[in-house]
């Protein structure tokens, strides 16, 4: 009877010790971060340098005070990239002014070969007047799209040799603040009402902190 009475003791004093060992390599003092919160700053965004639609060499920090509405694309894009540019000046317009003029629209290709300067000031009067179209060297745009994490992959073109290659990229527009920190994003098929609301309100909350 003693010897089971033993056996079973041990047994138990092992079960204890495992089970505090557990939580104690999990930090059980601390409760786990609630689903949903944030735990760190999301890496999106950084420095670019390229050209805008005029000629003028543009980088990251050519907007002093405002926040960054950034959208990647290209001019031959057949439907999503108009949409979305679209999206973004509707909302601008329908945002109430003083906030409106805190932020800069900003389009960055992702097709600098066919997308020169002279491409981009022509595609870049179909929208926002305010709107900064940005191109550059193929090394400077690539640093731009790794910057923001955006997807890029040149499809083959349709003839041999020819330029009419297809671009597929992800199609989100970022609200970055005045000093450079990623706020949010808006997924493609955002509504101009939804984008303006959830623009001003960003704009409106951020502003004195920025």
């Amino acid at each position: 009877m003693r010897q089971r009475l033993l056996v079973a003791f041990i047994v138990l004093a092992v079960v204890v010790i495992a089970i505090g060992a557990y939580f104690y390599s999990h930090g059980a003092a601390s409760p786990p971060p609630t689903p949903g919160t944030k735990t760190g700053q999301a890496l999106i965004g950084g420095p670019f340098a390229l050209v805008d639609q005029e000629g003028r060499r543009v980088t990251d920090g050519a907007f002093p005070g405002r926040f960054m509405l950034v959208y990647f694309g290209y001019t031959r894009c057949p439907d999503q990239c108009p949409l979305d540019l679209d999206t973004m000046t509707q909302a601008l317009d329908q945002m109430p002014a003083d906030l409106s003029a805190r932020v800069q629209p900003v389009f960055i290709t992702v097709d600098p070969t066919r997308d020169t300067q002279a491409v981009m000031h022509d595609y870049a009067g179909h929208f926002h007047p305010r709107l900064e179209a940005l191109t550059g060297s193929k090394d400077e745009v690539d640093a731009a799209v790794k910057a923001y994490r955006v997807y890029v992959h040149k499809g083959r073109p349709a003839t041999a040799g020819g330029d009419d290659y297809p671009v597929d990229h992800s199609a989100f527009t970022f609200l970055m603040a005045p000093d450079g920190r990623y706020l949010a994003h808006f997924s493609p098929g955002t509504s101009p009402d939804d984008m303006a609301k959830r623009l001003a309100s960003l704009v409106h909350d951020n502003a004195a902190t920025s």
